[in-house]
């Protein structure tokens, strides 16, 4: 079993290193050891992606990541046809802050609050809902905004929750909406949508 030495790393660096030695030795099983809860969720959820049964111990202040599987996904390397103009089109809204605009943040957080109860207008274009930097506040708490992001959920929009943005503000445990995320899900995210917009 290939083991990789991944602690200490913030996300995605635990996940690219798994990444790149499943690609290059076309791996069957392997263990990853993290020391922090963010890189544990995703890694566990990049090896489920790829096929893997994934398993975790925590050995003292160390988790231990462990990935099996039969047989290799085969990964088609076409590209993919251009999509045609009747196909749904795809709109990512990345969200870095908890107040809207400058200059008064009590103004800012009631903008914020209106923008989200409004952002379902969208439609069924509305694909991703990405919450990085200080946007990851919005989904702990909040009496005006967390149900309406708790409603988008329920309704089917995946929103992704920056892992190595609520470790740094001590918030990963205190998350209520969303799936915790790393930046190689968020930069596919952007690949794949057919519009980013930032706030």
């Amino acid at each position: 079993m290939k083991e990789i030495d991944a602690m200490g790393l913030a996300c995605p660096a635990p996940v690219l290193q798994a990444k790149n030695a499943i690609e290059e030795e076309n791996l069957n099983s392997i263990k990853i050891l993290v020391d922090n809860e963010a890189a544990r969720q995703n890694v566990g959820r990049f090896l489920k992606s790829q096929g893997f049964e994934v398993s975790d111990e925590q050995v003292g202040e160390i988790f231990h990541v462990v990935g099996k599987r039969d047989q290799p996904e085969v990964v088609s390397q076409i590209p993919e046809a251009k999509k045609p103009d009747t196909e749904q089109k795809k709109i990512m809204v990345m969200v870095a802050t908890d107040c809207m605009g400058h200059g008064d943040d009590e103004l800012g957080s009631k903008l914020m609050v209106s923008f989200l109860k409004t952002i379902k207008e969208m439609g069924d274009e509305l694909w991703r809902l990405v919450f990085v930097n200080n946007g990851v506040k919005l989904t702990i708490t909040g009496p005006d905004h967390l149900p309406v992001l708790k409603g988008l959920e329920e309704e089917g929009l995946h929103i992704l929750v920056c892992g190595a943005c609520l470790t740094h503000f001590n918030l990963l445990d205190k998350k209520q909406v969303g799936e915790t995320t790393n930046m190689l899900d968020i930069v596919t995210a952007m690949q794949l949508a057919d519009k980013v917009i930032n706030i």
